[in-house]
């Protein structure tokens, strides 16, 4: 009999319910045996409808009692950290939800974790695993634009309500619903830069592994006391410099915007999931376009649960959102958060 992979989930909410418990129920190669949450109506209305045989709404005795090869931690973004750091001890490959922490120190304790349980951390920023990131990344890495110089980063979406501490208008009817305490709480890293811009950063630290030095930055509120938008300036380590910029407020009609431009020593990289552009424009005139389909710019957040059962069984895949990946993220954010409360430029 073919072995499966032994999967846990920690902090089983909304998009829990929505994506990952789905995503792996229909994966044939491995079996959810234990799932936690708080409330005990909720934790049995979960395992009734995805048919988990063990819950706990203590995550402590899921991890003491029940032996899995993978933990999928999708609990609120401040306990992110202690629940991966208990699931990495224990041996397990782990998909941590973005944020990967909120802040530095915890992103990089989380790191330095995985590489002495020689095990893996898999952020699930669904865009780094289309294939034209991957694309990006190689025509970066292959050095097509030159060295980069300067980079800018929109991102925008469409949660007015969700940041206002709202119920999403998305979620009506469906099991669970987001809840203000995790999205527009100031007290517990609600706001737009943990809750969407991190995406974009994702992608970003994916094509172009620079590492952040300083950031300078102001936000703007929403009714919650949360920012709705972020504005902010970077340097990197190698003296280049970028621009950042975060928006919550598209109307609920049209969908996600990332649009990235990096200007380097011989060229130019645009990626716009919106338009679903990739293209490099080089000064030497040998242009790269990048064919894009009808669709591909759309999110989907599949893949890095494929990657975890796929890791759990040893098989050889790659990871296209690896934990350093979202330590740069939050590397960032923590940063932008510190520059905006005291109106100077943060050292990373």
């Amino acid at each position: 009999m073919t072995r499966k992979a032994r999967i846990g989930v920690i902090g089983a909410g909304w998009w829990a319910a929505v994506n990952h418990i789905p995503v792996l129920k229909a994966n044939p190669d491995c079996e959810i045996v234990a799932v936690n949450r708080l409330g005990a109506a909720e934790l049995q209305e979960l395992q009734r409808s995805f048919d988990i045989p063990l819950g706990f709404e203590d995550w402590r005795q899921m991890l003491d009692e029940v032996p899995m090869d993978g933990v999928v931690v999708a609990s609120p973004h401040t306990l992110h950290h202690e629940h991966a750091a208990a699931a990495l001890a224990r041996g397990c490959h782990v998909v941590v939800e973005k944020p990967l922490t909120t802040n530095t120190e915890d992103a990089r304790d989380l790191v330095r974790r995985a590489i002495d349980a020689r095990r893996e951390i898999i952020v699930p920023t669904g865009w780094n695993f289309k294939d034209w990131t991957e694309k990006a990344r190689e025509l970066v890495q292959d050095g097509e634009i030159g060295e980069i110089q300067h980079g800018v980063l929109q991102m925008a979406s469409a949660l007015e309500d969700l940041f206002a501490g709202q119920p999403m208008k998305e979620t009506e009817g469906q099991m669970f619903r987001p809840p203000a305490s995790t999205w527009a709480d100031p007290k517990k890293a609600g706001g737009y830069g943990w809750g969407q811009l991190v995406h974009a950063l994702g992608l970003f630290f994916r094509i172009t592994e620079l590492e952040a030095a300083e950031v300078f930055a102001a936000t703007g509120k929403s009714p919650a006391g949360v920012d709705y938008y972020d504005a902010a300036v970077l340097r990197f380590v190698n003296g280049a410099t970028a621009s950042i910029s975060g928006a919550a407020t598209v109307p609920k009609h049209r969908g996600f915007q990332i649009d990235l431009r990096l200007f380097g020593s011989e060229g130019m990289l645009l990626l716009d999931i919106e338009r679903e552009r990739l293209e490099v424009r080089r000064r030497d005139g040998r242009d790269i376009v990048v064919p894009l389909a009808p669709g591909e710019g759309g999110y989907s957040c599949e893949a890095p649960l494929t990657t975890l059962v796929d890791l759990c069984l040893g098989r050889p895949v790659t990871n296209r959102s690896p934990g350093h990946t979202g330590m740069r993220a939050v590397e960032v954010l923590d940063a932008l958060y510190r520059s905006a409360a005291s109106g100077r430029m943060e050292t990373v």
